[in-house]
């Protein structure tokens, strides 16, 4: 981008010297500037356009703008110093002028200190919205609530406003979420701040749109994208411990231990143990993962344990034990021959001596009396 920008101020009169082309891509941060301005007390700001050598229509756009909300906002914007290809460039749009290109800048240049301007340090948060937005946003809520145009208004606004909430969605494409998820959240974000707006605050709807927009997606990323739903108070300890790692790390010089973080938040111990060992539920591992080497077939499912059927017949094998050796010592051969030597009725009967009518009476005496006490 070919643009440099210095800053000169004096009381609450501020000077923007603009250097190189001032197009469609870079007019944003001198538009992100003057507003800054504003909002710092200046009143009295004065874009000077000796050093450009380009200026186009987009441009010239923004500068008109610039000059009709500072006459809102009580606060003069004037162009000053236009020269050569940027003096043609407003002639030929006729707002020469009216911006006062043709005068001359009341501000020597032995006063002039012309701080260098980084723009990388310069928050867009206006310049990805439409100039007009907030003059329609301005129109639209003087509109009578009953009014099918109203409606309409809003919709348009909307519509236009929805490449601006899709690139802060964008910011956040590096989270993992899917892209379109978070730009539904964006999009839903950007109707609550147009009808949340309130044009007579004075301020630009970027101001107040960013921050709305922005704020939905962190709600999104705080109640929504747990693979497991955590209790609000260890996501509201988790913030608070992540914020305390951070500072004290830069104060004592190494990572904190558990003991210093629960001291800093004033905290057990074993809260902050287990807010760390809820952060995993972040992203819940799969059972597909796998559990062995490269060439190696075995996933976590296979390691899971599962419920031991065998475990809860302990009790009635113990009690069972118990209550064979109460039976007479020949109801408990029968039982003996029968499930543990595997013998019909008939062979046991030949064993014992008693006829297969017998052996089967005494079987089923001996267990009834078995189930009836086990139940007891």
């Amino acid at each position: 981008m070919d643009l440099t920008i210095t800053l000169s101020r004096r009381g609450d009169r501020s000077l923007v010297e603009p250097t190189g082309s001032l197009d469609y891509a870079s007019v944003p941060y001198v538009r992100q500037l003057v507003f800054d301005r504003f909002d710092a007390g200046d009143r009295h700001v004065t874009i000077e356009l000796s050093r450009l050598r380009l200026l186009d229509a987009a441009a010239i756009k923004v500068l008109l703008y610039l000059q009709r909300r500072g006459e809102q906002l009580d606060a003069d914007v004037r162009l000053a110093g236009a020269r050569g290809a940027a003096l043609t460039a407003l002639e030929i749009s006729g707002v020469a002028k009216r911006l006062h290109a043709y005068d001359n800048v009341d501000w020597p240049v032995a006063d002039r200190d012309r701080q260098e301007i980084d723009l990388d340090t310069l928050h867009l948060s206006h310049g990805h919205w439409p100039t007009e937005v907030t003059d329609l946003l301005a129109q639209f809520h003087a509109m009578d609530p009953a009014d099918p145009a109203r409606q309409r208004a809003r919709d348009h606004v909307i519509e236009m406003c929805l490449p601006a909430a899709q690139r802060l969605a964008r910011r956040f494409g590096a989270s993992g979420e899917p892209v379109n998820d978070l730009i539904q959240v964006a999009s839903l974000g950007l109707v609550k701040a147009v009808d949340g707006f309130d044009p007579s605050r004075g301020i630009e709807f970027g101001t107040y749109a960013t921050p709305t927009i922005i704020g939905e997606i962190k709600r999104y990323f705080r109640d929504r994208t747990w693979g497991i739903r955590l209790p609000r108070r260890l996501q509201e300890l988790r913030l608070a411990v992540n914020k305390a790692r951070d500072d004290l790390t830069q104060s004592l010089g190494r990572s904190p231990t558990v003991t210093d973080i629960a001291n800093h938040l004033v905290v057990d111990e074993e809260q902050i143990i287990e807010v760390i060992g809820a952060t995993h539920a972040y992203r819940p591992m799969s059972l597909d993962t796998p559990a062995g080497d490269v060439d190696d077939e075995t996933t976590l499912l296979d390691a899971v344990g599962e419920e031991e059927p065998e475990f809860g017949l302990v009790d009635f094998r113990e009690s069972l034990h118990t209550l064979i050796g109460r039976l007479p010592e020949r109801e408990q051969r029968i039982l003996s021959l029968r499930f543990y030597g595997n013998l019909t009725q008939s062979e046991i009967a030949e064993r014992i001596g008693l006829s297969q009518m017998h052996v089967s009476r005494l079987l089923r005496q001996s267990l009834d009396f078995l189930r009836r006490r086990l139940s007891e």
